[in-house]
């Protein structure tokens, strides 16, 4: 019996930090024992805003190499770049032929970052749910782990499924969200009332997965809190309640039970504890990223191979979708 499929994709726009780690990446070991998983680096997705060339062409190798270093090389897993599978442009655009200006117009997500790009916002900014959709019914996904940022567009891709079924036949699966954790939504160290993010201005917001001890150290050590002293989540405490749900992820605890656990504690001991506990989690990623990007043709070559083995199953979905469009399909 064939297992259900699984697909998520990590933007390679910048350094990957511990908001994906936890969002996804924690969970990546067990889905390859349930499914057949797809994990891609999504360089098309990047390319939504202007990238340098060189150090996109790193950022993207870098991601590859940090998805590789998660994940069990033992596991039935496919590890690939978006842009090695051109099925994902081709299906992309027929989505955004089939899906109303005025679903996408609804999508918060553009209206965040084109606020922020102003004049420079492009069309694929805009059309970016086309293609996440395209990622994820290419492999008739039965599960696709997503942050609370990215609910919207998979509703959105739930959408477009269910309409093509409806009036061209039944060719997709229904993808289901999968949503776990305290810390799916990690917050900025300085700023925790906003999403920590890859391309904040300072650096001292966000723990990357490939910080040193001492960046780790520094950058908890300096993290906001409050003058109340107490280890706890509270909706008034941000800056406490993010550091608390990291600690949770960290433990696979309660955030209930980090509070009993540091109670009548203060600040200091619960922040170089939790320095501790994330320096254990990532010094061994760390160490086999090294050595898989140490060694960049053999990395690029398991991509293409990797690749290969995902548009066997892309271009026959291509090919059907195609068909039952009407198109005259070409072998």
């Amino acid at each position: 019996m064939n297992k259900p499929s699984l697909v998520t994709g990590l933007q390679s726009s910048g350094q990957l930090h511990i908001g994906s780690y936890f969002g996804t990446m924690t969970h990546w070991q067990s889905f390859t024992q349930s499914h057949d998983c797809f994990f891609f680096v999504a360089d098309l997705h990047a390319v939504t805003v202007k990238q340098d060339p060189a150090h996109f062409k790193q950022n993207t190798l870098s991601t590859a190499a940090l998805m590789l270093a998660t994940l069990p090389e033992t596991s039935h897993h496919t590890v690939f770049l978006q842009s090695h599978v051109p099925e994902h442009e081709a299906l992309g655009w027929l989505f955004s032929c089939l899906t109303p200006m005025g679903e996408l117009n609804r999508m918060t997500q553009y209206k965040e970052k084109s606020s922020n790009l102003k004049h420079r916002s492009s069309l694929g900014l805009y059309a970016y749910p086309c293609l996440m959709a395209s990622d994820v019914l290419l492999y008739n996904a039965n599960t696709v782990p997503v942050g609370e940022d990215q609910k919207q567009h998979l509703e959105l891709t739930r959408n477009i499924a269910e309409r093509f079924n409806r009036d061209y036949g039944q060719v997709f699966t229904i993808p289901e969200p999968y949503i776990t954790g305290t810390a799916t939504r990690v917050m900025a160290l300085q700023n925790p009332t906003h999403k920590m993010s890859k391309s904040d201005q300072q650096a001292q917001n966000t723990l990357f997965l490939l910080d040193d001890d001492a960046a780790i150290l520094k950058k908890l050590k300096r993290a906001v809190t409050d003058s109340v002293g107490s280890i706890e989540c509270h909706p008034e405490r941000p800056g406490i309640s993010n550091l608390v749900n990291i600690y949770a992820q960290l433990q696979n605890i309660s955030q209930d039970e980090v509070k009993t656990q540091y109670q009548g504690q203060g600040y200091g001991v619960f922040k170089e504890n939790l320095t501790e506990q994330l320096i254990e989690k990532l010094k061994p990623i760390r160490h086999r990223y090294q050595t898989i990007i140490s060694d960049p043709t053999n990395l690029v070559n398991l991509l293409r191979k990797n690749a290969a083995n995902a548009r066997e199953i892309a271009y026959k979905q291509l090919c059907k979708v195609k068909e039952h469009m009407g198109f005259v399909t070409y072998g």
